[in-house]
């Protein structure tokens, strides 16, 4: 799985915050999800909205957490979200626009951006379209005066036009759709008129059952901070242990054999910072726990805890770390036990069996920290099988425009039911940037 944190204000906005990117990264993060607000970014109409370079646009410290993620070998999700008041008539960040175009071209304008194609700004892999959609707070409106649900069906929509942006800036992207909220009521005349997630999912399956993604991205928080994350709820509400039911009715509604999952956002908060909270031996606990739960659920390839640090512009007190930079007793270690083993870097490749010089590919991002697309990236590498050395080589490839590099194993031919371990080893040409990969290969 891709492991990591989103925490805007710790990797954004805090003075250290290259230091707590870079350490969270030693602590087995793979992955940071930062939240694009929309309205933030474009304060005024651009004159040429799908330029990435359109002066209205203001990407400044997003582009250098971009870069710092790039630096500690983190991939990034950025999540779109926050309509501006030029778009909406003043309506409000959580108001549809008057035109979705607006939304396409603004997603295809950051797509562009961050796609390699700019040598001073970096590649991002994942996207996700809006924040927590089946909630009021985040798209409004939920129902009609009515009481009809419309916000699945406007959610359609913004999705269809973010989708078709960010694929026309960037077609090797990889896009969630959903980012859906725990629970929801479902009850247009409660005091918070909320979808639940499951219905949100089904009606937005009919609005649009032909909406393309790579995954469904939901929120799967214990219904109280101090519940485990073993607890199961009533069905359409879908907490950590319920995902293998929604992901078997997600299958049903959009007519796929199978549906990604990302866990984008999971978290337990603490005392004495919340009083719901949860002691720091038991989050800790519950650290080890959430994550194994995801482990099992071979459909869940990304976790993403929120949040890394501590900090009073965050009103979620779910951190590893205190405020003031202070380890939650073994939380920290505890996190980074359990993300180590399952970084998604060192994949699990099925190959034909039989097959001689398998094609790999490397995630090779920090070494476009350093190194433009298209530079020649030495590896050497050697294929063991319970121990034993089958094979070693070195080549090189060129680095591609998306932080990857990809070759054959020369003069290898996997062969057999047992699987075998390459350990690679990757150089830039002056040798100062060097990643270790493992890859697990399987005959199938």
């Amino acid at each position: 799985m891709w492991i990591g944190f989103h925490d805007d204000p710790s990797f954004r906005w805090s003075k250290d915050r290259a230091d707590l990117i870079e350490s969270s990264a030693a602590k087995g993060a793979s992955v940071m999800r930062l939240l694009v607000h929309w309205n933030a970014t474009a304060p005024r109409r651009p004159a040429k909205p799908a330029d990435p370079l359109d002066p209205a646009y203001d990407f400044g410290d997003l582009d250098e957490a971009v870069r710092n993620a790039q630096k500690s070998d983190l991939e990034v999700l950025l999540t779109l979200y926050g309509t501006p008041g030029w778009a909406n008539g003043g309506r409000g960040a959580n108001a549809m626009p008057g035109k979705v175009k607006d939304f396409k071209y603004f997603a295809q304008a950051i797509a562009s951006r961050y796609s390699g194609r700019f040598e001073e700004y970096p590649y991002v892999r994942f996207w996700s379209v809006w924040n927590e959609p089946n909630l009021q707070v985040f798209l409004k409106p939920q129902f009609d005066k009515r009481g009809n649900s419309v916000a699945p069906r406007n959610y359609a929509k913004l999705y269809a036009a973010a989708h078709a942006g960010i694929k026309a800036g960037n077609p090797t992207a990889r896009v969630g759709i959903g980012e859906t909220s725990a629970r929801g009521s479902d009850n247009p005349k409660g005091k918070r008129p909320i979808h639940s997630p499951g219905k949100f999912a089904e009606m937005l399956a009919r609005a649009n059952p032909r909406l393309k993604f790579d995954a469904w991205s939901h929120h799967p928080y214990p219904f109280v901070p101090n519940l485990r994350p073993s607890q199961k709820v009533r069905w359409p509400n879908v907490t950590l242990a319920s995902l293998p039911v929604f992901q078997k009715h997600l299958k049903r509604w959009f007519g796929r054999r199978t549906v990604e999952v990302w866990v984008t956002e999971y978290g337990h908060q603490t005392r004495p910072q919340d009083r719901l909270g949860i002691s720091y031996k038991k989050q800790a606990q519950y650290i080890r726990q959430s994550i194994a739960i995801a482990r099992k659920q071979h459909f869940v390839s990304m976790f993403v805890w929120f949040v890394y640090q501590d900090d009073p512009g965050q009103p979620w007190e779910s951190g590893l770390y205190t405020r003031t930079g202070s380890p939650k007793g073994n939380s920290p270690p505890r996190f980074a036990r359990a993300a180590r083993p399952l970084d998604a870097r060192n994949a699990i490749l099925n190959l034909k069996r039989g097959a001689k010089s398998p094609p790999v590919i490397l995630n090779a991002r920090r070494q476009c920290a350093a190194n433009n697309a298209g530079t020649s990236i030495d590896v050497s590498w050697r294929v063991t099988l319970g121990g034993r050395v089958v094979r070693t080589g070195e080549q090189s490839s060129p680095l591609r425009p998306d932080c990857t590099i990809r070759l054959r194993l020369q003069g290898f031919t996997l062969a057999g039911k047992r699987p075998y371990t390459a350990r690679l080893v990757l150089a830039d040409p002056d040798g100062k940037t060097r990643l270790t990969r493992q890859l697990t290969l399987r005959g199938v």
